[in-house]
Parts: structure tokens; C-alpha cells; sequence
């Protein structure tokens, strides 16, 4: 792979190579080609507390990654299939590369997301089942320059030049808008072995929706949707614009999701979960089931941050509760409308800042622990998500990182040094968040005490 790739592209002279952290923010070194060879063979050097900082960059010193650990490297290697040309980068000679990390002695270091969920897919292939999996991401376009508050704001239409604030789903004009940067995308894309298959105007102005293709490998698609995200991003910057994958940049405009399609294939490549009705295929039931016991103890996989929590809202099209339905978008699992053969469930917790590695393995623990099980799930959720009654789901960051921390299929699942690490990592996120005081507190409550 690599002599092909140097064969094919004599223009790269330096290579972005890179593991994504908890955050899914990229961490790594800017290289020369020369080097490249080495990297391949040996792995190249990052500290293991590169999965031990915040959002800011700050190692947090209680995981134990820090000084108490010398701060020392781990060997990175090459995922195979993602040594990719960077296009916006084109003129400077810029490939990239992404990476995962093991520990000193080569095996898998436990705080690498990859890891955990190679890990969770080797059960499955111990049953000789293979998931097949698609991502979708919501994000937002917004104006490079914030508002007179400091707040985001929507993009000056590159054709009409107009702010648009009004909410159209599936607009073609909106589409139409963004033409050239979303073609854009799709031309970076396909030069990075990214497989998109659609896009569509969201809700909210400037809030697009890509899908990414199926797959029976759960790895690579996850490898897929990272590169996507960054290409996404960049891509923007080019055209005077950001891209945020923030869950809710704007108050009362909808959020952004990262939804994840899956059914399951037996060794003959059949859909286990085939049926001419939803309600008929024992194994989709079963998993249905298991999802749904495990998706509070997740609530912290699934929205990693402060903002996250903005998404949890009444008829916002986000779950409130531990529910499923046959085509119903209030629940957090929904069976789409499909024909037998393509039947399957879509996760629809979690929010666009999500680690996909994280929120995959936690999707497929719980679909294996409802189908060892077999378990049943509770009736079939119809009419209005947001009139139901039952336990609600976590939905403050503080009481889903307690209930990840004290969970025992999290432990059984990713093991105690890892749910101890994220569990460490997001109580250091949020007291450091809970320390600042906002303009609005101060614009509200100062006065009257």
C-alpha cells in the first residue's frame, strides 16, 4: 500500500499522521516523506496521554497518562486504507494518515477507542456475525465571524447573500445555496475513499445532513466518518465558512446527531434480521431489547459534552426516553421503513461530537447482550415520543457521567481502566466548565441580589 501510494503521488512531501482522542480531535505530527517508510514499519511515537486530555489540550493529570507516567510513548501505527492525498492542502505537498495506538509491549492500549471496539467485534465474529453499519452526520455551516453577543450566526448565502434564519427541511433551494461547497465535499471525498451516498438541507439555516455508505466493517466505516469530519471542516474554511459538528450552536434551531444504521449478517451473508414484519424477527426484537437496557449507562458516550445536553429537548426529533418504534424519529432506536432484506435499527442518540469508535462498540455491546439474552423489549412505541410516560434518560452531563462511572456492563464491556480514564477525563471537562461564570448569569442575576 504505502510503495503504490508514493508511486501514485510523487507531489507529497509531508504526511499529517494522527490518532483522534476521546474528542475525536486530531492529535499528531505533521512528517516528511522521507519518513514515511519508518512510520509503517515501527509505528511513530505519541505519548498514551494523548487519551488523557480535555477538550482544550490539557492532560489530566488523575488518569495517571501524565507525570505519573512519564509522559511516555506509546507506538502508533498506520490504519491500513487511510493513507489519503489532502486536497485542500494540495499546493504544499500534504498527505495524511490516521493511526492507532498500542501499548510498549505492541498489544492494544486501552484507552484507543479503535481498540474497544475491535474488541466488541470480535464477539461477533466469534458468533459468526458481522454487523453491517452506516453513519449519518448532521452539521452547521456558520459564519466564520460571530455575532454583536459573541454567538454564532448563519453564512451570507454565497448567491443570494442573505442570512437565513427560517427552519426547511429537505430545501432544494437551501441545497442549491451550497451547491459548490457541498460539491466540493463530495469531490474531497472521493479522492479520500470516503463513500457519501446523499445529502440533504437540514432543519435549521445552514444545517446539512451527509450519509455515509454501508458496510460490513465497522472499523473502516468508523475510520471513514472521521476523515469525513475533518474534510467537512476543511473544506468550509476554504470557502470562507466553518463547519461545526457542535450538537446545538443556536438555541432554538435544531441540534445535530450522529445516527448509526445496523443489521446483523450470518456466515451465508444473510440479514438475521429479515422479515416481511418488524414486529415477526425474533433477533431484531432481541436486540431492540438490549440496546434499550444499556442506553442511559451510555448517556455519556453519546453526548461527551456540555453542549450535548442542549440537544435533549421535547419534539426536537431527539429521545427522551428509552424507547422504539417502526418509523417513528422521536424514539432512540427506530426501525426505518425498508423491504425485508435491508431491515435494521438506527441508534438515534447520539449528538455530532460523539467518538463514533465509542458509541458503535456501545451500540453492538448492547445489541450482543439483548441477543445472548434474548431479550424482549417493551411495546412498540406509536403516536407522539414526546407523550410517552417511563424512566427518562440521563439527560444532564453530571448524572450520565455518574451512571457511565458506576456502570458494570460498561466495565464488562471496555474494562475498569478505560471507564475509569473517560469517566476521570469528563469530571475534569466539567468542573473546569462549571468554573466559568457566563455573561447570561451575570445578566440575569446581578442585579435583583
Amino acid at each position: 500500500m504505502l510503495d503504490r501510494f508514493l508511486a501514485d503521488h510523487p507531489e507529497v512531501r509531508f504526511v499529517d499522521a494522527f490518532v483522534n482522542d476521546l474528542n475525536t480531535v486530531e492529535r499528531g505530527k505533521r512528517i516528511d516523506r522521507a519518513a514515511l517508510p519508518g512510520v509503517f514499519a515501527r509505528g511513530m511515537p505519541l505519548p498514551g496521554s494523548m487519551f488523557a486530555l480535555d477538550i482544550e489540550g490539557g492532560t489530566v493529570e488523575a488518569t495517571g497518562l501524565g507525570f505519573a507516567d512519564g509522559d511516555a510513548d506509546r507506538p502508533c501505527l498506520p490504519i491500513p486504507g487511510t493513507l489519503v492525498p489532502v486536497p485542500w492542502a494540495a499546493a504544499d505537498g500534504v498527505a495524511q494518515v490516521q493511526l492507532t495506538m498500542n501499548d510498549h509491549d505492541g498489544t492494544p492500549f486501552f484507552g484507543d477507542p479503535r481498540h474497544l471496539l475491535a474488541r466488541v467485534l470480535g464477539r461477533f465474529s466469534a458468533l459468526g456475525l458481522t454487523p453491517v453499519v452506516a453513519i449519518e452526520y448532521e452539521f452547521y455551516l456558520v459564519d466564520s465571524q460571530r455575532d454583536a453577543a459573541g454567538q454564532p450566526q448563519p453564512p451570507r448565502g454565497p448567491l443570494t447573500g442573505r442570512r437565513e434564519y427560517r427552519a426547511q427541511i429537505n430545501s432544494m433551494a437551501d441545497l442549491n445555496e451550497y451547491s459548490a461547497l457541498l460539491a466540493e465535499i463530495d469531490r474531497v471525498c472521493r479522492l479520500q475513499d470516503i463513500p457519501t451516498t446523499s445529502a440533504l438541507a437540514e432543519y435549521g439555516p445552514g444545517q446539512y445532513e451527509v450519509n455515509l455508505r454501508h458496510a460490513p466493517d465497522a472499523l473502516r466505516v468508523c475510520d471513514e466518518s472521521l476523515r469525513f469530519k475533518r474534510a467537512v471542516k476543511s473544506v468550509a474554511r476554504a470557502f470562507g465558512c466553518e463547519a461545526t459538528f457542535l450538537p446545538k450552536p443556536y438555541r432554538d434551531m435544531a441540534g445535530s446527531g450522529l445516527h448509526i444504521h445496523v443489521s446483523l449478517l450470518d456466515r451465508d451473508g444473510r440479514n438475521i434480521f429479515a422479515a416481511a414484519n418488524p414486529l415477526d424477527s425474533a433477533p431484531l426484537l432481541h436486540v431492540i431489547a438490549g440496546t434499550l437496557v444499556t442506553l442511559g449507562d451510555g448517556m455519556a458516550l453519546c453526548a461527551p459534552g456540555p453542549n450535548s445536553y442542549r440537544r435533549f429537548r421535547a419534539e426536537a426529533y431527539v429521545p427522551l426516553h428509552p424507547t422504539w418504534s417502526i418509523n417513528n424519529r422521536g424514539s432512540a432506536i427506530r426501525v426505518p421503513a425498508s423491504d425485508p432484506d435491508n431491515l435494521r435499527i438506527e441508534h438515534r442518540l447520539a449528538g455530532a461530537d460523539a467518538n463514533p469508535y465509542l458509541v458503535l462498540a456501545w451500540v453492538l455491546a448492547g445489541m450482543l447482550h439483548g441477543l445472548e439474552r434474548k431479550l424482549e423489549p417493551p411495546t412498540v412505541l406509536t403516536g407522539n415520543a414526546y407523550e410517552q410516560d417511563g424512566e427518562p434518560l440521563p439527560i444532564t452531563w453530571p448524572e450520565a457521567i455518574a451512571r457511565f462511572a458506576a456502570s458494570e456492563f460498561a466495565r464488562g464491556t471496555f474494562g475498569d481502566k478505560f471507564v475509569q480514564l473517560f469517566s476521570i477525563v469528563k469530571r475534569a471537562e466539567m468542573e473546569e466548565f462549571n468554573s466559568h461564570i457566563t455573561p447570561l448569569e451575570i445578566s440575569r442575576y446581578l442585579g435583583p441580589l
